[in-house]
């Protein structure tokens, strides 16, 4: 189980910081929301070893079989090295290469909530990002969101793969 974890997860950790970077790069001009849906690509594309690594441990380690909560595990831990990945590119943009990111972010969500609310609403969502903001838009903050948010998309396609590729041995 160890070497398709390490295997996989390290196939999976580089895969993130590839994309991230790419995104990065090529997606400068784009706007937040693009960006967003580009992150989560990423994501996928990354956590796409899950499957893999499973089916690896499965048929290549395991004489073709695996139960679901194994399958889980090994996905689990793969996600954990992808959302590693991630939240270390997070945490190197967000400190160093744009240390602006969260009161951009900051401006251009009160930009996008003008355009869809009024009055008090508006007054009340614009106090409650900006608070929000303050508090958590540290680097360091932002990156573990990054991590969790990965694990979190992680476990779900664990769960699937699991349920997909569990097979356990018939006893006769």
């Amino acid at each position: 189980m160890k070497s398709s974890v390490i295997k996989y997860g390290f196939y999976g950790f580089c895969t993130a910081i590839i994309c991230f970077l790419f995104v990065l790069w090529f997606g400068q001009e784009l706007n937040y929301s693009s960006q967003e849906v580009l992150g989560y690509l990423t994501m996928i594309a990354s956590l796409s070893f899950v499957y893999f690594g499973i089916r690896h441990y499965r048929d290549q380690v395991n004489d073709g079989y695996v139960s679901f909560w194994k399958a889980v595990g090994i996905g689990v831990l793969i996600s954990a090295f992808v959302g590693l990945g991630i939240g270390i590119v997070d945490y190197i943009y967000t400190s160093t290469i744009n240390p602006d990111f969260a009161s951009e972010y900051l401006e251009r969500s009160i930009e996008t909530m003008e355009a869809t609310f009024t009055g008090d609403e508006l007054e009340f969502k614009k106090a409650e990002l900006t608070r929000q903001m303050e508090d958590y838009g540290g680097s360091g903050f932002m990156a573990f969101l990054m991590f969790a948010t990965v694990l979190i998309i992680g476990f779900i396609i664990a769960l699937i793969s699991g349920l997909i590729l569990q097979r356990k041995k018939q006893i006769l």
